[in-house]
């Protein structure tokens, strides 16, 4: 019986049909996780480990860790199935450090990213890549699908004053770029030199989400599990920093959100009532898990988002919009530490005009802030043909 093979074939794939030709002859370190997995579920640590000619040196981690279970700071560890040290780059450092990178030639990076500016993977892509270039190191990319697709593009765009592990360039918030598009803007755009090669996918097209790759899903962290939630997060999590519990700690984060003082059915009508495209709000309560950043163990009120159409979706829009709702209903209930609020957005008058009171459709052109600029970046560096 044959195996039909997905679709899409991601970098790792592609490289291990002759590892030989890039990294024959390389001591190498491999920035990866659990989701640096080929098709057929194998992790990409075994396969360098035992490829002809590759010599695998080291293992980089980056947030959550190499299991990617965790959701603390990380300490160097070993990995049981290579003996090979690994290095925390969610730790005492956010980059590799050149006692790290002391005896190796290349780093290669092989981790599922998420599409939107602050999930810090892309952030340790940028740290490595321009600590690989300080040392001569060579970088490879291996590149993935970006899980909500290669076509919508969100701004704000970040203000350069903003920059910060959750926002490491000036980049749109929802970027519509794989992490190899990415890595080709950092080198061009900002000043992050090194020597890169970006082993692109075969099959992916921009039009593209997870399912539609034949790829297995590995959620790429703990609140992650799902794309359904994927696609929510880069307006969802604009609620991170505040004292909005954003379904964290329940089977469905970042797909809903709530307090104990909110009225679900209160701000569902609210937000209804905006005729934002392709999603719809109910009301649902829901009680955090033990552990859980926001309200462990406490019943909340809230809304459940229910996306009808992924492609009409306006997912930092629609947060904009619960943002402001749950200011409009309670002025005197929601926290926005401007610092965190600011980073995660990336524009201050944003989090400014929602301080002031104004209505959301008011806020919204603030939006578009950099993204002519950006979009004329982005171009030059897509690697993958549109639908």
């Amino acid at each position: 019986m044959t195996t039909q093979r997905p679709p899409v074939r991601s970098g790792l794939d592609v490289l291990m049909a002759d590892p030989a030709r890039l990294l024959g002859g390389l001591r190498v370190g491999l920035i990866t996780n659990h989701t640096g997995r080929d098709s057929s579920g194998t992790p990409a640590a075994q396969l360098l480990a035992r490829a002809p000619q590759v010599r695998l040196t080291a293992l980089f981690a980056p947030e959550h860790g190499f299991r990617g279970l965790l959701d603390d700071r990380l300490a160097d560890d070993v990995d049981a199935d290579t003996g090979l040290t690994i290095h925390s780059l969610y730790g005492q450092t956010l980059e590799p450090t050149p006692d790290m990178l002391d005896g190796l030639d290349a780093l290669v990076f092989d981790i599922q990213d998420i599409g939107a500016r602050f999930y810090t993977y892309i952030s340790t892509l940028s740290y490595a890549m321009g600590a690989a270039g300080r040392a001569g190191l060579r970088v490879y990319v291996l590149d993935r699908p970006n899980p909500i697709g290669g076509m919508a593009v969100e701004g704000p765009v970040l203000e350069p004053e903003l920059k910060s592990f959750v926002g490491p360039h000036e980049i749109a918030l929802r970027h519509g770029m794989t992490v190899g598009e990415l890595a080709g803007m950092f080198r061009a755009c900002f000043g992050v030199a090194c020597d890169l090669t970006v082993v692109p996918m075969e099959g992916w097209r921009r039009s593209m989400y997870y399912e539609d790759t034949g790829l297995p899903w590995i959620p790429p962290s703990p609140a992650m599990p799902s794309v359904d939630a994927g696609i929510c997060y880069p307006g969802v999590c604009l609620l991170e920093p505040t004292n909005v519990s954003v379904g964290r700690g329940t089977p469905s984060p970042f797909e809903q959100l709530g307090a104990p003082w909110m009225d679900g059915e209160a701000l569902a009508e609210y937000l209804n009532a905006a005729g934002l495209p392709a999603v719809r709000f109910e009301a649902v309560r829901f009680t955090p898990a033990d552990g859980a950043r926001h309200y462990p163990g406490v019943e909340c009120g809230g809304v459940r988002v229910r996306v009808s159409d992924r492609d009409a979706f306006e997912s930092v829009r629609t947060g904009l919009h619960v943002v402001c709702a749950i200011r409009q209903l309670w002025p005197d209930r929601l926290e926005l530490p401007a610092d965190r609020v600011d980073r995660l957005c990336g524009l201050r008058a944003v989090r400014e005009a929602i301080e002031a009171g104004q209505p959301a459709a008011e806020i919204e052109p603030l939006l578009a802030t950099g993204m002519a600029s950006f979009r004329c970046q982005r171009s030059a560096h897509l690697l993958y043909a549109d639908p």
